[in-house]
């Protein structure tokens, strides 16, 4: 394997030297927390306000992370993506609305991208978050329900709005099945997932009987995530179905530490970065171990762990396309990972989120606090990003 992610020459050729300048004023700016900070108190407001606003941010932080507003504006961004053998994981990142009408809506829109995809070549799958199809209310009931009675309540009126919530998701995964299309099911928060894992479980074993159709979420920055994995294969084993798995750190963890400090409960956070990285890797193993009843999307920013995916394939000698192996980073993130994996033959996407501009904020706002947050992010992508224009400055 002649693999690098230093190549910043295969990472950036997709962009120009202008937009490399962008980028790197833009990763600037997330250099410094309180910055982002405020950035991401103002902006939500001054957009409430009706300020004019929205082109300063088209311009820069929508650009880098977000593929357009509509389905019709992702397509070049695919098409540039799949000249570099890149594919795409399409995201509605409008985040989900309470109300049944808006979860039947959040279900149409979700099986028209799951149609979109179909018709392009570069699109395997789409994603979709199960706070788009149910109240958290009603997730959060659930979640808390003895297990034995499988979050099933005597309250008809609770039994009647879950049942909705399943014959939503089963129309996305049965539209997804007869095009082909993967579907990602988001992580959410740790006192509304049990609900959310067991519905897609549930869908796993109906539309995963023959190739991965549905995908489970796996945020390793949870200490009991590998556990669970591991329980996940031993059932999908006993019922015959292939296991769909997406393996993340993590997205809520500052949000997680505070609820659980103000409930004076365990944090289900990791004590440290190192014990996430542990798991996280261990986890990757586990499913290469099992490739053949384990379909994995490894969806990392981390060097090593993406590495890590590569060199087990080719240790297993199997080929750098097997069918149930997928590496995945942020649209506008860690280009040099997913590049140089699409050069050397690798199955690697784009995650690519689209919406209206004022739809999408709270996704931006997580990108810029991410960005600020975890620890070398923003001056990697610096880096890289000053190397390539420094590449370019000398020939």
């Amino acid at each position: 394997m002649n693999i690098s992610f230093e190549n910043t020459q295969n990472a950036f050729a997709y962009k120009s030297t202008k937009a490399l300048k962008s980028a790197k004023l833009l990763f600037g700016f997330m250099g410094y927390p309180k910055l982002v900070q405020l950035g991401t108190r103002m902006v939500p407001a001054l957009l409430k306000a009706g300020l004019p606003i929205k082109g300063i941010i088209r311009n820069t932080i929508f650009k880098q992370f977000v593929g357009g507003e509509t389905l019709a504006e992702t397509i070049p961004v695919a098409q540039m993506l799949a000249e570099h053998n890149v594919d795409v994981i399409l995201d509605y990142g409008v985040e989900g609305k309470e109300g049944e009408e808006n979860f039947d809506h959040a279900t149409q829109v979700f099986i028209d991208v799951i149609n979109h995809a179909a018709s392009q070549k570069n699109i395997p799958f789409i994603s979709i978050k199960v706070t788009g199809l149910a109240s958290h209310e009603l997730l959060q009931t659930l979640h808390e329900a003895p297990r034995l009675r499988s979050g099933i309540h005597d309250n008809e009126i609770e039994q009647a709005a879950w049942d909705r919530v399943r014959e939503r998701m089963y129309a996305i995964c049965e539209a997804a099945a007869e095009k082909n299309v993967g579907v990602l099911v988001d992580a959410e928060e740790s006192w509304i997932q049990d609900p959310i894992d067991r519905l897609t479980m549930e869908m796993m074993a109906v539309f995963n009987t023959q190739k991965a159709v549905v995908f489970n979420t796996i945020q390793l920055y949870r200490h009991d995530r590998l556990h669970f994995l591991r329980i996940s294969h031993q059932i999908a084993e006993a019922q015959g179905f292939i296991l769909g798995l997406k393996l993340v750190r993590g997205a809520y963890m500052e949000k997680e530490r505070a609820v659980a400090l103000e409930k004076n409960r365990l944090s289900p956070i990791q004590i440290s970065k190192e014990a996430t990285d542990t798991d996280y890797d261990e986890a990757v193993r586990f499913c290469m171990d099992h490739i053949h009843s384990t379909a994995v999307i490894i969806a990392s920013h981390n060097e090593q762990s993406n590495l890590l995916g590569a060199k087990l394939l080719d240790e297993m000698m199997l080929p750098h396309n097997h069918p149930h192996v997928h590496f995945s980073q942020l649209y506008g993130m860690s280009d040099t990972i997913t590049f140089n994996l699409a050069k050397e033959g690798f199955n690697v996407s784009k995650y690519l989120p689209f919406g209206p501009i004022q739809d999408v904020i709270p996704y931006l706002m997580r990108r810029a606090q991410e960005n600020t947050s975890v620890s070398g992010q923003t001056g990697r992508e610096l880096m890289q990003l000053k190397r390539e224009l420094a590449r370019r400055k000398s020939m």
